[in-house]
């Protein structure tokens, strides 16, 4: 999970890196952060997805009459 303080070193570093440029150093900071928001947005989007359940799933296992 990001934190909300890496969010927003995130968007500062977008911010500095639009206005004046970024160092090396940031650059790589900026790099690490984004990846670790894209993966944590990938992890919770297959969370998601993998609690979809199928109408068609469902009625299969209720009881007929």
């Amino acid at each position: 999970m990001v934190s909300d303080a890496e969010i927003k070193r995130i968007n500062e570093l977008a911010k500095k890196s639009r206005e004046v440029g970024l160092t090396d150093e940031e650059k790589q900071e900026q790099k690490a952060l984004r990846q670790k928001y894209i993966d944590a947005v990938k992890m919770s989007l297959r969370a998601n997805l993998d609690s979809i359940r199928y109408v068609e799933d469902l009625e299969d296992h209720r009881p007929k009459h």
